[in-house]
């Protein structure tokens, strides 16, 4: 498995697969060209249904300027659902090609290229975690000991951590209208106004949701995010990191911990299965980040191996089937309060693990339960990954411009 630094992206929104994995490859692509006409980018099945919603054209816009780029929406599909062709021309004449897969959390495979300058080497050992478990047994370690073991990155994690705070910071300063035509307003400062007016017991997981709603929010709007595992899911951990050290006073070193095993739950389901919507449905983002979650909620809570285990299945587990229909194209509807519903059930998660574990093993195990979202995303129609063509999608009306 690749490095958690592959994981854990710091980018512009609202999407990892359709804002931060195209400006990657736009950049990339850029190399050592100097002197271009023109650049044409030609997007694909999801890329193409949902890109003006998730502001697809405007970062590859953005990162080819000033040279002028054509973005043409084309209409029939490839064989990967996030298929970008990008071309430059010099005197009429196409000078270079890239096919491009946007795989999801801004990561980016090219056709025939070498996928070393996108992706990296492997750094882990074992890309199951039962043999993850059964490592740490033998060797008397801790999940937290394995990642420091393997992929030393405590100064990433340290920046990955602050940049979270500030997002979630930011969005609950920011009021007015989301951009596009959903017209949606801005909840997170209201959220947490209620939430200081609430008694103790209401009060927490209100402070929660509006934390996740801040930094959804900013996400939404194309402000500067974590991809945790992805940009579709950044307000899940964030909102937990917030609340455990803003309202907790949980120490940064416990948390950036939680983030490195949160982040070894994600890193396996990227590697066994997917987290991208565009080929797993909501469960492979959201699910994912839910999963990551409740694993960083158990390490807080200092429980053992079997417990974080069982937190970060459940996580997943009540996830299985999620379709992804955002209303428009835009990561609004249903995301945004996503994102909020899975923060909290990241701690119920956890919670409810801790003592199910005192009373029997689980029948359950993660890599089962990896194995079966990648079995159901592959069953959930198109229409219902990443497309706009159907559930929510199809029923909520948009505003007109």
């Amino acid at each position: 498995m690749k490095s958690l630094t592959e994981l854990y992206r710091v980018g512009p929104g609202p999407s990892s697969s359709h804002t931060l994995g195209p400006q990657r490859a736009c950049s990339m692509f850029m190399g050592d060209l100097s002197d271009v006409d023109y650049y044409e980018a030609h997007l694909y099945g999801s890329l193409s249904l949902t890109g003006k919603g998730h502001l697809t054209d405007y970062i590859i816009e953005k990162t080819f300027s000033p040279t002028p780029c054509n973005v043409i929406f084309q209409k029939e599909s490839l064989s990967h659902p996030n298929t970008m062709i990008l071309r430059a021309f010099k005197n009429q004449s196409c000078i270079k090609e890239w096919t491009v897969y946007s795989v999801g959390g801004g990561a980016i495979e090219i056709e025939g290229g070498n996928l070393e300058k996108t992706s990296g080497e492997d750094v882990y050992p074992h890309k199951y975690f039962e043999e993850i478990k059964q490592y740490c047994i033998e060797n008397e370690y801790s999940l937290v000991d394995y990642v420091n073991k393997f992929d030393p990155i405590t100064d990433y994690i340290n920046d990955i951590f602050d940049q979270m705070i500030k997002t979630v910071d930011d969005g609950l300063k920011a009021t007015g209208v989301l951009p596009g035509r959903l017209q949606l307003q801005r909840s997170a400062k209201n959220l947490f106004e209620i939430a200081n007016k609430m008694d103790q017991d209401e009060r927490s997981k209100m402070l929660v949701s509006s934390y996740a709603y801040a930094a959804a929010e900013q996400n939404a709007s194309g402000g500067i995010t974590v991809t945790a595992p992805t940009l579709g899911a950044s307000g899940v951990l964030p909102a937990l990191m917030y609340y455990y050290h803003v309202n907790k006073g949980i120490s940064k070193q416990v948390l950036t911990d939680s983030l490195k095993v949160g982040g070894l739950f994600g890193n396996i389901i990227k590697h066994n299965a997917t987290i991208s919507g565009a080929k797993g449905g909501c469960q492979a983002e959201i699910g994912a980040a839910c999963s990551m979650g409740s694993a960083a909620v158990s390490i807080i809570n200092e429980m053992n191996l079997e417990a974080i285990e069982y937190s970060a299945e459940m996580g997943m587990e009540h996830h299985l089937g999620l379709t992804c229909d955002p209303v428009g194209g835009y990561v609004m509807i249903p995301c945004i309060e996503r994102n909020a519903v899975a923060a909290l059930r990241c701690i119920d998660s956890a919670f409810l693990s801790k003592h199910l574990s005192c009373i029997r093993k689980n029948r359950v195990s993660f890599d089962m339960v990896v194995n079966t979202m990648n079995y159901t995303g592959k069953k959930i129609a198109v229409e219902l990954k990443e497309t706009s063509l159907g559930g929510l999608a199809t029923v909520v009306p948009l505003r007109s411009e």
